[in-house]
């Protein structure tokens, strides 16, 4: 009987560390305390396309508040570089480092081109203090100026994410999401 309840335990403790991404009060996939460090040694041997995709390569669907799509194209490489595009303005007073924010959002992976996490199916916020490096530099960086009500694209290369991997993201994955600032403190509604 001891040995059947040490079984149950290790169960139930793979189960949840496997759900920790699917319950609405533990951090996403997308939100460590920390990036991990990059590593060249690690990256997939990949054929470059012959260019880096750019925000406008990246195709979206969904107004603000809607659970979006995202398509990444096959004929273009990731970024090196962090790249955002506002797909809608917002209004009100941009977010500042420091601010307190409650934010939707979808990621999805570049390599296999998969949903990895959203919080639009969970139907709960993510709040974050901006620059307090709660997320990766990735959401510290490219969320700086966001707007309440606006929508926008993030493109995170693997230096500003989880470079080695972690969380169910691959190593030196680029990451690609759209975000929802739903709250940004100084503005009414």
């Amino acid at each position: 009987m001891q040995k059947i309840g040490k079984i149950v335990v290790v169960a139930a403790a793979a189960l949840s560390l496997a759900a920790c991404g699917q319950d609405a009060k533990t951090e996403p996939a997308s939100a460590p305390p920390t990036a991990a460090p990059t590593s060249d040694a690690a990256a997939p041997a990949t054929q470059s396309k012959g260019r880096e995709c750019t925000a406008d390569d990246i195709k979206t669907t969904g107004k603000f508040g809607e659970k979006p799509e995202i398509t990444i194209p096959a004929d273009c490489d990731p970024p090196k570089k962090l790249i955002t595009k506002d797909l809608s303005e917002g209004t009100g007073n941009p977010a500042k480092t420091g601010q307190q924010l409650k934010m939707n959002y979808l990621l999805v992976t570049w390599s296999d081109k998969k949903v990895l996490d959203n919080s639009y199916d969970r139907g709960e916020t993510f709040d974050l203090n901006l620059g307090a490096g709660e997320v990766i530099p990735g959401w510290d960086q490219g969320l700086a100026g966001i707007k309440q009500g606006g929508r926008r694209l993030l493109i995170i290369p693997p230096d500003l994410a989880y470079g080695e991997g972690g969380r169910g993201i691959k190593p030196n994955e680029t990451l690609v999401f759209v975000t929802d600032a739903v709250t940004v403190p100084g503005n009414q509604g």
